[in-house]
């Protein structure tokens, strides 16, 4: 026990081992939060994407934080809904019909054009027929048609591809013809707007609209090219790459060396069995197998987790702590607890695993990142669990969405930093409590 004692005192030696354990305690940290603050169904669902989910998110844009690489202020998506910020009126015209008018003002401060605008419609129709009418009028007095027509059957309005609006804007694409300065078509003319929609209705109708002017930039990561959040699956990656590396590390690495004492111990026909069984699975190529699991029976993480650990058990791992315990069945006190005639179970589970125990801390912490980097490697070969959000399945996105191609940097370097910062967390631990708990290593 005071050799244990010792030992941890040592702890506080070592800047390195200080720093990974930081980096480790804030990703337990964000997989604690993760469940509480978005569980899981609700995260599955999110990634899932299904309509009407992501609908005011815009697509490909940046984080806000690259904001603060620009000179110019990019512009953030704008939400205008008439229950909240417009202003809606009624007027009876007779013959069972009435006017609606609704006004959506917004104020537009940015330095560039928005990537998208869409007119979302919320109806509850009756019979009788319908006109509608949408105008834009701008900072400087301007008034745009937008739209006229006879049918308010469509629930959405998409602005930004509307051909005949582009005619009347000179060709410009409206998104960007709405907002350009007369003065300076490349820039947007800042100030208050506003859209003007103007609909007869048939009386006990009702209309209400909003109006989504989508910016470059949106949350803390980035949005995809199904809208989606990244946030959400940056989140989800955390504890499902931490239980994933943590539960493959325990069940490899305990039965590798409950394996590899009962093989040093018994010795005769039991150690050449795990031997011929060692040399036979190291040539079994790991990843390949996966694969063909993936293809061919499924996907699920949990399915994968059992076939990396049945697969790492007879590992080179064995034959490390193998040849440890040989060296230590050779100790005296062994040979005494032999000469009493202490039982092969006794002898494995109380003297000869305890011994060698130290050593096994560092290596589990060490291979904890392997298993990591295994999952996401699936997710990138289409491989990952269809329905969890990992870091893996971003950086899949994003390579069959030819991301780096089209500048989207953000959507690989994101994922990608917070695997190799796991990893350095770990890799920071382990190999300082190698040289705490092996004496050679921490004599150099």
């Amino acid at each position: 026990m005071q050799k244990w004692l010792a030992r941890l005192k040592d702890l506080r030696r070592y800047p390195s081992l200080a720093a990974g354990l930081a980096i480790i305690a804030i990703f337990i940290g964000v997989s604690i939060y993760t469940p509480i603050a978005i569980p899981l169904s609700e995260g599955v669902r999110l990634w899932r994407a299904g309509a009407g989910v992501w609908d005011d998110n815009p697509q490909y844009a940046a984080p806000v934080w690259f904001d603060l690489f620009t000179r110019a202020k990019l512009p953030r998506t704008i939400i205008v809904r008439s229950p909240d910020a417009g202003t809606k009126s009624e007027t009876e015209i007779g013959d069972g019909m009435k006017q609606v008018e609704i006004v959506l003002p917004f104020s537009y401060p940015y330095d560039g054009f928005p990537k998208e605008l869409k007119l979302f419609l919320e109806t509850t129709y009756r019979d009788g027929e319908a006109t509608i009418t949408a105008s834009w009028n701008t900072r400087d007095g301007r008034a745009i048609l937008l739209t006229d027509t006879h049918s308010i059957t469509k629930s959405v309005y998409y602005v930004s591809q509307d051909e005949g609006l582009r005619g009347r804007l000179s060709g410009m694409i409206p998104h960007v013809g709405l907002f350009a300065d007369p003065a300076q078509a490349d820039k947007p003319l800042k100030g208050d707007y506003s859209l003007v929609l103007t609909a007869e209705i048939a009386t006990g109708s009702e209309l209400d609209a909003k109006l989504v002017v989508y910016g470059q930039i949106h949350g803390l990561a980035g949005t995809d090219h199904l809208r989606r959040d990244i946030m959400v699956a940056l989140l989800w990656g955390a504890p499902i790459a931490l239980i994933f590396g943590v539960a493959a590390a325990v069940g490899t690495q305990l039965a590798t060396f409950a394996l590899a004492a009962i093989g040093a111990w018994l010795g005769g026909k039991v150690d050449r069995a795990f031997q011929w069984i060692t040399q036979v699975n190291l040539i079994i190529p790991l990843l390949p197998i996966l694969i063909m699991v993936g293809y061919l029976y499924s996907r699920s993480i949990w399915t994968m987790l059992g076939i990396v650990i049945a697969l790492n058990i007879f590992g080179p791992s064995i034959l490390t702590y193998r040849a440890m315990f040989l060296q230590a069945k050779e100790a005296p006190y062994i040979e005494a607890a032999r000469a009493y005639g202490t039982g092969h179970t006794r002898m494995i589970f109380r003297y000869l695993m305890p011994r060698i125990a130290p050593t096994l801390l560092p290596q589990f912490v060490l291979i904890i990142p392997t298993f990591v980097f295994l999952e996401a490697t699936l997710a990138v070969l289409g491989l990952g669990d269809p329905t969890l959000p990992t870091w893996g399945k971003v950086l899949e996105d994003a390579y069959s969405r030819g991301a780096l191609l089209k500048g989207y940097y953000y959507w690989f370097l994101e994922p990608s930093l917070l695997l190799m910062i796991l990893g350095i967390g770990f890799s920071l631990i382990g190999y300082s409590l190698d040289r705490i708990f092996n004496p050679r290593l921490r004599s150099v």
